[in-house]
């Protein structure tokens, strides 16, 4: 669920570009450096929507402790929705990494464009950029 409490569906994935990161709290640092490139592309306001999964079911951390982190994050990043995955749902239904740190990107029909777990490379990095201003442009 959402850190509100309302549930989320991925069935929310459609009507706009996505990037979604499925993260374990252990590993939030894996991929600083693209949420970092992301930021700074200035893409156009309403074209590209993020979701962040926090995977609790990875972690030892307390679920108070998450919380204040994803507070801390969505000040840092507020168009983003933040969710709760507390019995791995994206790892068993959608083949995510586990223990890990996942990046997806989907178009506007939520067709999936871009799918790597765990620690993304420059060139990773370049080709997610290039994939989303293609979709921005079409």
């Amino acid at each position: 669920g959402r850190l509100d409490g309302s549930s989320w569906n991925s069935s929310e994935i459609k009507g706009a570009i996505y990037i979604l990161m499925y993260v374990d709290p252990d590993k939030i640092k894996v991929n600083e450096h693209v949420e970092d490139a992301l930021a700074k592309e200035q893409y156009p306001s309403g074209k590209i929507k993020s979701v962040a999964i926090t995977n609790l079911a990875a972690t030892w951390k307390p679920k108070f402790l998450i919380g204040k982190i994803l507070k801390g994050k969505q000040k840092k990043y507020p168009n983003t929705i933040y969710v709760t995955d507390e019995s791995h749902v994206l790892v068993e239904r959608w083949g995510l990494h586990d223990h890990s740190y996942n990046v997806l990107a989907f178009d506007r029909s939520g067709n999936l464009l871009f799918n790597k777990g765990g620690a993304l490379s420059a060139v990773d990095v370049d080709n997610l950029i290039t994939i989303l201003w293609s979709q921005i442009t079409n």
